[in-house]
């Protein structure tokens, strides 16, 4: 009974298993950071981030093998890690989710569970691929931003109404503004659109443009909707 329980402080680790463990790490390092690479559509992307998920998921697995079941081990190594300051601001929630993805599987490999980390590796990046290529969490309709700078000595009433009946299916004014020297005044309106036929997006700006007192026409992708 004593030696059993000792036992559960013992902790043994070839050479071979070394070896072994940071292979697999790798392995799935770099299909993770495959996945990342091909599937990552912000405007942020990091090459260096892209390596650092491979370099984390080995090191990963390299921390668990240092601490073992060593109680002791693993709260002097939490004191070490915790002089660490990290000054990188993570921007995308996408990137948070493969860090956590790189060291799930490094800890997998660290501890020799082998099929844990490739079948884990293999299936979350299935499911990820498919929902990102299916684009599983974008809305039926984009909202989109438009600006429509007119002098404001040549516009009457509602000058926008009929062309944005004509292409948008929902509309609204957000903002309104005056710019310009005295005597040039020039207004600046500022509306969210959802529209019917997004390939008509072209047309409708064509059609503003062409009204009387329309300097200049800007439609875009709202991406903090």
């Amino acid at each position: 009974m004593i030696e059993d329980y000792q036992n559960l402080f013992v902790f043994t680790i070839t050479a071979k298993d070394v070896i072994a463990n940071i292979v697999i790490a790798m392995m799935c390092g770099f299909f993770i950071a495959f996945v990342y690479k091909y599937t990552y559509s912000g405007l942020n992307y990091s090459s260096a981030f892209t390596v650092s998920l491979i370099m984390l998921t080995m090191i990963t697995a390299l921390v668990i093998m240092v601490i073992g079941n060593n109680l002791a081990r693993a709260f002097g190594m939490v004191g070490a890690m915790s002089i660490i300051r990290f000054r990188t601001a993570v921007k995308d929630a996408s990137d948070i989710m493969f860090i956590f993805f790189a060291l799930t599987i490094g800890l997998a490999s660290g501890v020799k569970l082998y099929s844990i980390a490739i079948l884990g590796t293999l299936f979350v990046s299935f499911v990820y691929f498919i929902i990102s290529k299916m684009n599983f969490a974008l809305p039926r309709r984009r909202e989109f931003l438009m600006q429509i700078v007119a002098r404001e000595d040549h516009i009457g009433e509602n000058p926008f109404g009929e062309i944005l009946k004509k292409y948008c299916s929902k509309q609204k004014l957000v903002n309104l503004k005056t710019m310009g020297e005295a005597g040039q005044e020039l207004m600046e309106f500022s509306f969210y659109v959802n529209l019917r036929n997004e390939s008509k997006g072209t047309a409708m700006v064509s059609e503003l443009n062409a009204l009387p007192g329309v300097e200049q026409t800007n439609l875009f992708f709202d991406e903090t909707s």
